[in-house]
This record gives C-alpha cells, sequence and structure tokens, in this order.
C-alpha cells in the first residue's frame, strides 16, 4: 500500500508544530504563547506497514505519535471560526526524527525529520465533518505497551487543532492534500532495532467512533552514510539525550545537571562568606560580591546553584505585555530546583516588593535553598515564617509592577552590582551574599577550610595575649608553631561533610 492510496490526493507539503500539548509543555519545561513550526519533506511521507531506518553511526531515533489534519477545500486568510471547515480528514501520523543531527539543523529539523519514511501516515482517513475536533484521542504504543494517550479537549491542548489551520493560512495557501501534524504529548522517546511502534487516532464519543486503526512501523538498522566532506556528522550531548528520552532519568542521566555534591554544599556551610571572599580575592575575582542584601533573619546561612531571574525597569506598556499571566517571574519561581536560589535583578531598586509570601511558599515547596534579590520584599513577616531564607534590601509594601516590568530568567544578569551567571555558587551569611564561580568553588572551599583552621589557632594565641606582630597572619617563629600544630592538628572536613563522603 503507498502512501497516495491513503490520502485523497499527494501533499504539496507537510507543516509540523513544534509544541501543542498541555503535558508535553509541562515536560519540556517551556509553554509557548503562540505556535510553530517546522516543514517536513514529503518524501518522508510512509504507509503504515513500513519500516524506518536508524542509519549505523546515531543512538537517538524517537518516535511522536501525532494527530494530522489533511486539507480539504483550500485555505487562505481564514478565520478562526471557520477553519475546521477546510479540513477533509484526521489521521494518525508518526513525526520520527534523529536526535544526533537535531542540533545542527538549529530549529529547521531538515536532516532530523525529513529523512524517507520518517512521517508514517494512516492508515484510515476520519471524517473531519462527523468529529468534533475537541474531543479526539491520540494514543501510541511500543511493543505492545501503551506510551501515550491523550486527547484534544481546551485542557489537553494549548491550542486548538482549528488555529494551526488559521494561523498557518496568514502566511501561505493550504491547498488540497496538505498535512498539519499537530504536535506530541508526553510520552515520546528514543526507539531501537527491532522495535514496533503503533499510532491510533480515534473519536470515541462520536457516532460510529470512528479511528483511523493503528498506524504501524518497524524500526531497521541501515547504513550511515555520513561524508564529513559534504556536511554534518550526527552528534549528539546530554541536552540532545533528554529531551530524545523525554526525562534525564529516562536517559540515564543525573536529575539535576547543576547539582553540587552534598560534600562540597557542607563545606560552603560551614565556612563564612568573608573567608570565601579573601580567596576569591587572592585569586584575583574582587567583583564577587552581592552588595546590600541581607537575609531576613540572622544567623541564615545559605548555599546553592544560581538560577535567575530579570526585571527591568517599570514601563506602563511593557508590564501590560509583559507583567500579566504566567510571567516570567512566575515562571522562574514554578521552575526552581531542589537545592538552588532564585537570585532576581531588580537593579539595587528599594522601591516595590520583588516577591511575598506565595511566591515563597512555591520556592520552598520546590525544594529550592533560598532567594536572593536586590530589591525589596513584600509580606516580609509571612515570607519570613515561610522559613525559605532570602537575602534582600528590606521590606516595601508595594505590588512588582510599581517599579518593575517581569522580562526574563536563566539568563547572565547583575544583582547587588555583581554579575551572576545561571550555574554560578551562591553562598550568603549575615556578612551578606557571595558569587563563586562553578569551576573554582571546590578550590576555594578547601583553601577557605585551611584558612578558618589556621585563624582557629591564631585566634586562640590573641585570647591567651599573644601580640598581633608575627601572628597575624604567623611568619618567622609562629608559622613554625602553626605548622607542629597543624602536623598534630590536620584540617578536618565539617561533619556533615564527613557523612557525605563516607555516604
Amino acid at each position: 500500500m503507498t502512501v497516495a492510496s491513503q490520502l485523497p490526493v499527494n501533499p504539496g507539503k507537510v507543516i509540523a508544530v513544534h509544541l501543542a500539548f498541555e503535558s508535553r509543555a509541562a515536560q519540556r519545561g517551556r509553554r509557548p504563547k503562540q505556535p510553530s513550526y517546522f516543514i517536513k519533506a514529503t518524501s518522508s511521507l510512509a504507509p503504515s506497514g513500513a519500516e524506518v531506518v536508524r542509519p549505523e553511526g546515531t543512538e537517538l531515533l524517537a518516535f511522536e505519535g501525532e494527530i494530522a489534519l489533511v486539507i480539504g477545500e483550500p485555505a487562505r486568510n481564514v478565520p478562526l471560526v471557520e477553519a475546521w471547515d477546510h479540513v477533509s480528514h484526521v489521521t494518525a501520523s508518526n513525526d520520527l526524527g534523529i536526535y544526533d543531527f537535531r542540533a545542527q539543523d538549529k530549529g529547521s529539523n531538515t536532516r532530523s525529520k525529513s529523512r524517507d519514511g520518517y512521517t508514517p501516515i494512516g492508515p484510515e482517513l476520519i471524517d473531519a465533518r462527523l468529529v468534533d475536533p475537541a474531543a479526539l484521542r491520540l494514543r501510541a504504543w511500543v511493543n505492545g505497551e501503551l506510551v501515550q494517550d491523550d486527547g484534544t479537549s481546551d485542557e489537553q491542548l494549548i491550542f486548538p487543532l482549528a488555529q494551526f489551520v488559521a494561523d498557518l493560512s496568514q502566511h501561505m495557501t493550504l491547498e488540497t492534500g496538505d498535512v498539519i501534524l499537530t504536535g506530541t504529548p508526553a510520552g515520546s522517546t528514543v526507539i531501537q532495532p527491532g522495535d514496533v511502534v503503533e499510532v491510533e487516532v480515534d473519536a470515541p464519543t462520536a457516532e460510529g467512533a470512528p479511528t483511523s486503526g493503528r498506524l504501524r512501523t518497524t524500526v531497521v538498522s541501515g547504513p550511515g552514510d555520513f561524508d564529513e566532506g559534504i556536511g554534518m556528522l550526527p552528534a549528539i550531548d546530554d541536552k540532545q539525550r533528554e529531551e530524545a528520552w523525554g526525562t534525564r532519568a529516562a536517559a540515564g542521566l543525573a536529575e539535576d545537571p547543576n547539582a553540587i555534591s552534598d560534600e562540597l554544599r557542607a563545606m560552603l556551610a560551614a565556612i563564612p562568606t568573608a573567608g570565601l571572599s579573601a580567596q576569591l580575592r587572592n585569586r584575583g575575582l574582587n567583583q564577587v560580591v552581592i552588595e546590600g542584601v541581607y537575609p531576613q533573619t540572622r544567623g541564615t546561612k545559605l548555599v546553592g546553584v544560581a538560577r535567575t531571574l530579570r526585571f527591568l525597569p517599570g514601563r506602563e506598556d511593557l508590564f501590560t505585555s509583559h507583567g500579566g499571566g504566567f510571567n516570567a517571574q512566575k515562571r522562574a519561581f514554578d521552575a526552581v530546583r531542589p537545592g538552588e536560589v532564585l537570585v532576581i535583578e531588580a537593579r539595587r531598586e528599594t522601591g516595590s516588593g520583588t516577591m511575598g509570601d506565595i511566591l515563597a511558599l512555591r520556592a520552598k515547596f520546590r525544594g529550592a535553598a533560598g532567594v536572593v534579590t536586590d530589591g525589596g520584599v513584600r509580606d516580609y513577616e509571612e515570607v519570613r515564617e515561610v522559613g525559605l531564607p532570602v537575602f534582600s534590601q528590606g521590606p516595601h509594601p508595594a505590588v512588582l509592577g510599581r517599579k518593575h516590568v517581569p522580562w526574563d530568567h536563566d539568563l547572565a544578569i547583575a544583582c547587588g552590582n555583581a554579575t551572576v551567571v545561571p550555574g554560578d555558587i551562591i553562598v550568603g551569611d549575615d556578612d551578606g551574599v557571595i558569587v563563586i564561580p562553578r569551576h573554582l568553588a571546590e578550590e576555594v572551599a578547601v583553601a577557605a577550610l585551611a584558612k578558618e583552621h589556621e585563624d582557629a589557632w591564631v585566634a586562640e594565641r590573641v585570647s591567651e595575649g599573644g601580640s598581633l606582630d608575627g601572628l597575624f597572619p604567623p611568619v618567622g617563629e609562629n608559622k613554625k608553631a602553626y605548622q607542629a600544630y597543624l602536623a598534630d592538628h590536620p584540617v578536618e572536613l565539617p561533619q556533615p561533610a564527613r557523612k557525605a563522603r563516607e555516604a
């Protein structure tokens, strides 16, 4: 059976939606405000029962069960309310792709998704006039195991199916037979040679419960004749592994790529920021102090990996466009991971709050190590009661929009005159907050522990009446005395760090 026998006419183009299902957006950690698209070659179409080749030298072939819309009446500049009238049929599709070429494609997906046979479609067509586009069901199986099961209700889709037709028709003529692949839900993952993938679309609540039948594709291995002299070779990294498999755990990766070891965290927690700051200065780093921020509760110790949030100066039109809904501020607090510190750029503007008790509760629930903001905090006492370490310039009753526009997150920012890059190590105590470049963190911690050990010996000598001359720091005979002491009393890891190492 050929593709031509399954579709009304040979399609002139195949257009695919990047992200459309709420479940997939949650898995990816990003939710688009508007749909975006890419083109697949019509030569990638294949019928049910066909084989798909994973080229030798690649490893990340992934399936994506999708609902395919087949255009009937040509569409150009059609309004949303009329868009579904231009869909003649609905069927199942499998938007296959090799993640080994995804980064090289830079969003076009040309090499990763347009290989021959990488768009199976069918086997049967469902008359679009007989079904409710908000009541379709999409399921997929790998080797008989159900791995995707989702639908097209308003709660399940980010955008209604008809919106893709209306949107695309603003930019091009959708011609009879053209195919729109409408995105995949959570559950897409890597498949191997020998695996069998089945995809089915049906309308279980419609009269007769029409179905596409199961679209069946078998994975086989084939030659990977990639010539470096002609084009790019396949290549993968951990980001592609995570996105191909669906989760870091499924890809065999550490759950949090930015996590620091329990041992390093315990070491940093045991060292005052003053000692760490001195070690950074010894290495030529002076611009690492987040100026003007202090803990809500004295005695608070903060250690974590930086995650960042940027506010721009308040401007009414920009706050209207960027301040409402699930804005950058809410997205950042909603995405912070265990052990991370959310660092907020507020330009040292103290004329409004940059967070309040609800956001503090969310960060606490997410396992955040704390928050650092060079602005103010609303609901100051309530935030304190949450128990989340928060460092700020103090309280202010006004809402964010009085002075700020929530703009972006997870990018390099300036906080308290210090540059903070996502992944930096943040340490805070009563003296303030410092930023430690990740690659220096362990070296600085070990050196600071050694210096704290020396300072403790010096302090004991001073308490006994010793003169500071030649003692702070130890030189000459004092240095020899300390070295003798060190031989009998070596620097030890703090107890939490020792336990972490033993574990």
